[in-house]
């Protein structure tokens, strides 16, 4: 152990990270997020990459070593359930993960154009627009607005699962994440990354990967 370094800190420290002018690959890349994830459910965040000196290596170029398809919610930001800091990570989000041209071409810039080794598509229990998915699965009402959009997304995973017994909703959000890591796999746009499914659990604060 390096000498002044606290062993609650050592312990958690980032062993995964890429070095300088590594280049990342997706084994690398979900072992990070795991100790990230790890030390953000233990409360032992390192709060990585967030000074000066970083501010300006990014400010004049990005390398992100991960992609995060996750859900608006609040309570669910990648860079802090991965304990990660500025340039970790390509987040693109929309209400339940639901995919659009727009979101599409955004994971399409992070695989092509900056050589994003890994894409995760992240759900977490409890998730409002699963929840509207289910509710307009059970009785039909039409959905109001531009939301209509989002919950017609999901609708099918809430479909596939309404006679599963236990929780409808969490059911939707396992399957309709296993849907788009399916639908996204099935894609040779994003032919060069490893895409991966993940669902956050917001009482442990833990993510559990699926990798198939």
């Amino acid at each position: 152990m390096a000498a002044g370094v606290p062993a609650a800190r050592a312990a958690t420290a980032p062993a995964a990270r890429p070095r300088a002018g590594e280049p990342p690959t997706a084994a690398r890349a979900l072992a990070e997020l795991r100790a990230g994830n790890a030390r953000f459910a233990a409360m032992r965040q390192t709060h990585p990459h967030e000074d000066a000196v970083r501010r300006t290596a990014v400010a004049v170029a990005q390398h992100p070593f991960a992609l995060i398809l996750g859900c608006v919610d609040s309570r669910v930001a990648p860079e802090l359930v991965f304990d990660q800091g500025l340039g970790d990570l390509l987040a693109i989000r929309s209400a339940g993960q639901a995919l659009d041209e727009a979101v599409l071409g955004s994971i399409q810039f992070g695989v092509e154009e900056l050589g994003v080794p890994l894409v995760v598509v992240l759900g977490h229990e409890r998730c409002g627009a699963a929840t509207a998915a289910v509710e307009y699965v059970r009785t039909g009402r039409p959905v109001e607005g531009h939301l209509a959009r989002v919950v017609e997304e999901i609708a099918p995973a809430a479909r596939e699962t309404r006679h599963l017994p236990g929780d409808w909703v969490e059911h939707t959000v396992r399957a309709n994440v296993a849907m788009i890591r399916r639908r996204l796999a099935r894609d040779t746009a994003f032919d060069r990354a490893l895409i991966v499914g993940a669902r956050f659990d917001l009482d442990s604060g833990k993510v559990a990967f699926h990798l198939s």
